[in-house]
């Protein structure tokens, strides 16, 4: 192998033989390329933060299923994907694909997901209750707006025009309830991870 440490077929091979940080390396890499192509065609930055997000998602489903063979064209490979998403964007007339957009979450809490043995996906079911628990001390306008996007997978846009207010407000109402959220987890000192 004639590759050099920091290649992206290196960081690639490296994934998918269990190094989690080699895909934070390829993300930093190619954010801005990404980002700035999914950006030119949505013209919305929330739009095109949930399409980034659901680009990584879909990269890392797949190179956790092994099924990654684009030898040395990572970035065209994760371009198509990002280009397909945006035309599924449109194509669902702006029905989003469930992921939070915000900085307090990010593309690495999914990263395990697919490795999960059965003892951890109890523990993840247990975690899950216990969010929903935690989710339930929230003021009811943030409850409200966590619900809609989180578990029922709908837009800043949608849930601006089912509650009756702005996209931003829905987006700081958000914002606060995760915020609120990690103050309720930090002061019972709960442990939300596997």
């Amino acid at each position: 192998m004639k590759q050099s440490t920091n290649s992206d077929a290196f960081l690639v091979s490296a994934y998918m033989n269990g190094n989690e940080s080699a895909l934070s390396e390829l993300v930093t890499r190619h954010k801005q390329r990404i980002y700035s192509f999914i950006y030119s065609k949505v013209f919305d930055r929330d739009i095109t933060e949930d399409i980034f997000q659901d680009t990584f998602i879909k990269v890392i489903k797949t190179l956790k299923k092994g099924a990654y063979n684009e030898e040395g064209k990572f970035l065209p490979w994760v371009m198509r994907i990002a280009h397909n998403l945006v035309i599924d964007h449109f194509r669902k007339n702006n029905r989003m694909p469930k992921f939070e957009n915000n900085t307090d979450f990010n593309i690495f809490s999914v990263l395990s997901d697919n490795a999960l043995n059965i003892e951890k996906q109890i523990i993840k079911g247990q975690v899950e209750d216990d969010v929903r628990r935690l989710i339930e001390e929230l003021p009811d306008d943030q409850k409200e707006v966590l619900m809609m996007r989180i578990y029922k997978d709908m837009s800043f846009k949608e849930i601006s025009e089912q509650t009756g207010v702005s996209i931003n407000t829905a987006l700081g109402r958000m914002r606060y309830a995760l915020i609120n959220l990690r103050k309720v987890i930090d002061k019972h000192n709960i442990i939300l991870t596997n």
